[in-house]
């Protein structure tokens, strides 16, 4: 069993968890309503990084670009 401390992968884990446990992926993806597809990205995320590979990575570095002049700001 999976075990993992962090609430952004708790669900992720979960569904690896219910599929060891009931040993049928379809019904465990049924069940937390998730697509097959899914449950094997996850399972494939685990293998090659363990459960860190799991965190969300979509955390992207802000675009300085965008940015307006702090003048411009304070006006």
């Amino acid at each position: 069993m999976i075990h993992g401390n962090q609430r952004i992968v708790k669900h992720k884990i979960g569904l690896l968890n219910l599929a060891e446990e009931l040993s049928n992926v379809s019904r465990a993806c049924k069940i937390m309503g998730l697509s097959r597809d899914t449950f094997y990205r996850y399972k494939a995320a685990v293998e090659d990084g363990g459960v860190e590979a799991l965190i969300d990575k979509n955390r992207r570095k802000p675009n300085v670009k965008n940015r307006v002049d702090e003048l411009t700001e304070e006006a």
